[in-house]
């Protein structure tokens, strides 16, 4: 069971994840079941990641296939993207970033304020992003171009 703190500090993230994709993608995002993710590896192709400090610290990692990677910043940025180049994957950080933006607005709103790092970008699987003795609280997001994964990794201060 999660707890209600961090369903307090998740909480702006679903949120966020959603409008942020149906207003940039003019898609609808189904966002499947919240789960505990103990993994401190990155099982995706790209994945975004942004640091959050203040109220809340720690991160949030937004992991994709490239080929869904590809498909959103087509659609981002109104063109066809056939490789994840220097401009692809500062479409894919920037997405990252806004929705991580308007997460922090929320999260300011319920009494968390915080701050966000510019976002960078980890291209491969397997990838250890250690987050010591934080525990990941994950939820899956489908869209038409393809399927995303939010990990939080976040604890109040």
């Amino acid at each position: 069971m999660v707890s209600p703190l961090k369903v307090e500090i998740v909480n702006p993230f679903v949120v966020a994840a959603s409008e942020v994709l149906e207003s940039e993608l003019g898609a609808q995002a189904e966002r499947g079941n919240l789960r505990l993710q103990m993994s401190a590896c990155t099982t995706d192709e790209v994945t975004a990641l942004v640091g959050v400090t203040g109220a809340v610290n720690g991160m949030v990692l937004y992991s994709m296939s490239r080929s869904t990677a590809l498909r959103i910043v087509s659609r981002l940025m109104g063109q066809p993207f056939g490789d994840l180049d220097d401009l692809a994957q500062s479409g894919i950080g920037e997405l990252g970033n806004v929705i991580t933006g308007r997460a922090g607005v929320l999260l300011s709103e319920a009494g968390f304020p915080s701050n966000i790092s510019p976002p960078a970008l980890i291209v491969g699987t397997g990838t250890i992003v250690t987050t010591i003795d934080l525990n990941r609280l994950v939820f899956p997001l489908a869209t038409d171009v393809g399927s995303l994964e939010v990990q939080v990794v976040l604890k109040a201060e």
